[in-house]
């Protein structure tokens, strides 16, 4: 009778207002520009909610501790200087509860991030039996001062509590969301959390035994042994079915409703509509609840109905709903999602392969992610990410700066025909007529290099000196190694293919000269490392650059060929490693540009077209499918 009631008003309002619908009216799947103008007659709408139920159970909350004294605390992790403020905790509790026993961090193994139901990881496993064999009856773990180490040190936390250990997390201002949010993502709905007044990595050793003192320390004796209130808890979701109507209202009244639920990305969307969504089923064979994926961090239930609302919103036309159904699917992927919390900020992407992309007149040419069909796609997956997997900024995605708009990319197979080169696809062990998506991440996007040579081993030698300068994180100060997508246009692939004949070749070769001087490497990593402050004379710097040439496998070898030096040999950190990084030839074919992305790993999967797809698109004036179809390579 809702519904009913409902759609009749909105149908009311239609009439009167028909001539001021906010679509297109050459596109009715695409929001125009007078989408939430006060100047235009307001329609009302019904809509549905984008977001999957939880499928995490919530624990109950073990009652707080009475006192300190006579139990057995635990300190834990190894993030943002816990070598001095954990020491220092345990010297407080000493002081102050002189019957207590203390724990600390080298005497456990560490957590780790708390795995998805289902998964046992070692690290959670043996942390759990070594509370339990050493009745530990309290947990403290930090410090949480980055997207990826928050989530990690929490870990320790949801074990101790889904344990009946009370527990208390340290983290810098700000990512004390971020680590209640996961806590309650995994189904610890209350964490207590003591914040610590600022960049712990930015204080002197003398400020931060200070401020553990004069400010950590009362947070966390209050937080082990204050009952848990009843205000602490986050208000659940009223439970509803998946395509009940959750609101009705004008744009502006939607628009301010779906922010207040923590739905929407800021920038305007088409209101999800019953009966709009409804149209993005006829392009899947998928039932309507069937599960497409349940996603980390909020390990919610995504339907094909969920996957149809975020498309709708997104401005998505419905055909593509298969290469949607296969991001979200390529979203679980684990190498991809794991970056994605930090405060570097990388920005999720993607790009397909195959036929479908150019029966659909996906972009694979000059200006590709900012065509309407690349826009949509990529706008769907910044919902996803909030919508689906539930990451939100400033909860648990923690970029400094903030984060760009993902964008889609195609590889321009066509041109991989013409150079001789395997497609991305083909090298995954893909037919060049199956069409997939793959997801990855970056650190960086444009800063692009155009080679002024014809020389293909030249060029190489550019994309290797582009390699070793662009490691992870800025000067290479992190990882030794990390994920590539190497982006080029077909003129430089051209180039390339003279001297060498696969994407193979050419990857052996960047391997052997993308190297970087270890001292450049050793400085970098000592003075800028992501996580915890090294500051020492010069003395120490010289021992950790003889450990970074022996824990890296430094040689001596030539040396690279960009270096203005008389010494004809160096000592060499590698900065590549095999299967690491995607080439791909696309964009505009009337420029010799290359780009070099370093970020996360890839997730793979294919595009599962329906049974009817090629009526389908012969209904909606798209060229046959098989006309589109590629000879197999033989390289």
């Amino acid at each position: 009778m809702k519904r009913l009631f409902l759609r009749m008003m909105l149908t009311i309002s239609i009439l009167f207002s028909v001539s001021k619908i906010a679509f297109a009216q050459a596109n009715r799947y695409e929001c125009d520009e007078s989408c939430g103008s006060s100047n235009s007659v307001e329609i009302e709408y019904s809509v549905v909610c984008p977001v999957g139920f939880s499928t995490i159970k919530s624990i109950d909350m073990a009652p707080r501790l009475k006192t300190l004294n006579g139990k057995t605390i635990a300190i834990v992790g190894d993030d943002f200087m816990y070598n001095i403020t954990h020491p220092e905790l345990k010297r407080l509790i000493e002081a102050n509860y002189p019957s207590a026993k203390v724990i600390l961090y080298d005497e456990l193994p560490i957590a780790g991030p708390y795995p998805a139901p289902g998964i046992k990881r070692q690290g959670t496993e043996e942390f759990r039996r070594r509370l339990a064999e050493l009745k530990v009856d309290a947990v403290i773990a930090g410090n949480g001062g980055c997207g990826i180490c928050t989530p990690k040190e929490t870990g320790s936390c949801i074990v101790a509590e889904k344990m009946g250990i009370p527990s208390v997390i340290i983290t810098a201002p700000g990512f004390d969301q971020q680590a209640r949010y996961t806590a309650r993502n995994n189904g610890v709905p209350v964490l207590r959390v003591a914040v610590y007044p600022g960049a712990f990595a930015s204080h002197t050793e003398e400020q931060l035994i200070k401020n553990t003192r004069d400010v950590i320390w009362q947070q966390i004796v209050t937080a082990l042994t204050t009952p848990i209130r009843q205000d602490e808890y986050a208000a659940d979701a009223a439970v509803q079915g998946i395509t009940d109507d959750v609101f009705h209202g004008s744009l502006d009244e939607i628009y301010a409703y779906f922010k207040s639920m923590g739905w929407r990305d800021g920038m305007p969307f088409c209101p999800p509509t019953y009966e709009k969504v409804k149209e993005y089923l006829d392009y899947t064979d998928y039932r309507i609840d069937e599960t497409i994926a349940v996603l980390p961090g909020a390990f919610r239930n995504t339907t094909t109905w969920h996957v149809a609302v975020n498309a709708c919103m997104a401005g998505c036309k419905p055909e593509y709903m298969p290469i949607l159904v296969a991001m979200t699917k390529a979203m679980a992927g684990g190498d991809f999602r794991r970056t994605l919390g930090s405060t570097h900020a990388w920005v999720p992407y993607s790009w397909i392969n195959g036929p479908v992309a150019r029966q659909l007149g996906i972009s694979c040419g000059q200006g590709e992610i900012n065509a309407d069909a690349n826009l949509s796609i990529s706008r769907f997956m910044s919902l996803a990410m909030q919508n689906l997997a539930g990451y939100t900024v400033g909860h648990n995605r923690m970029g400094t700066f903030g984060y760009l708009q993902p964008w889609c990319l195609v590889e321009d197979e066509e041109a991989c025909r013409r150079v001789g080169w395997q497609t991305w696809s083909e090298q995954q062990g893909y037919n060049i007529n199956d069409n997939t998506i793959t997801l990855t991440s970056a650190l960086m996007w444009g800063n692009n290099m155009a080679p002024s040579t014809t020389d293909a081993e030249r060029v190489m030698q550019l994309m290797a000196w582009d390699i070793s300068e662009r490691c992870q994180f800025a000067l290479g100060s992190g990882r030794q190694f990390t994920n590539r997508v190497v982006l080029m246009t077909e003129p430089v692939a051209k180039i390339l293919s003279c001297g060498y004949s696969a994407i193979g070749s050419l990857e052996d070769a960047l391997i052997q000269n993308s190297r970087r001087s270890a001292y450049e490497r050793a400085f970098a990593n000592y003075y800028a490392n992501p996580g915890s402050r090294r500051d020492g004379e010069e003395h120490n710097f010289r021992q950790y650059l003889s450990h970074i040439v022996k824990a890296e496998g430094g040689e001596t070898t030539s040396t690279p060929v960009w270096y203005d030096t008389p010494d004809e040999t160096m000592t060499t950190i590698p900065t590549m490693r095999k299967g690491a990084t995607a080439f791909l030839v696309t964009g505009d074919a009337s420029r010799n540009k290359v780009q070099i992305m370093p970020g996360g790993g890839f997730s793979v999967v294919s595009i599962e077209l329906p049974k009817a797809w090629d009526s389908l698109m012969s209904s909606k004036g798209y060229p046959a499918l098989a006309d589109m179809y590629l000879v197999p390579s033989d390289n």
